[in-house]
C-alpha cells in the first residue's frame, strides 16, 4: 500500500487524521497568504482522498480478518482429526 500511495511504511504506521488536517490547513493558509495568483486549483479534495484510502484500508483489513478466521477454523478441524 505504501508503494501505491507513494509514501513510506512508517508514514502509514504514524498516520493521524489530526496531523493530516493540520497539514492541509497550514498548506491552504500558505497558499492563500502567498503572492501567487489563485488560478491553479486542486483537481481533488485531499481530505476526500484520505477518506478514500481509509475506506480501502478498512476493506483490506476486513478481508484479512476473514482470512484469519477461516485459517483458524481449518486449523481447529485439523486438530480434531488428530
Amino acid at each position: 500500500m505504501a508503494k501505491a500511495l507513494g509514501v513510506t511504511v512508517e508514514a502509514i504506521k504514524n498516520f493521524s487524521y489530526e496531523a493530516a488536517i493540520n497539514y492541509f490547513d497550514s498548506f491552504n493558509e500558505a497558499v492563500n497568504n502567498s503572492h501567487f495568483e489563485n488560478n491553479n486549483h486542486c483537481t481533488f479534495n485531499p481530505l476526500d482522498k484520505l477518506v478514500e484510502v481509509y475506506e480501502e484500508n478498512k476493506k483490506l483489513y476486513g478481508r484479512l480478518l476473514e482470512a484469519e478466521k477461516e485459517k483458524n477454523v481449518y486449523l481447529e478441524k485439523l486438530l480434531k482429526l488428530k
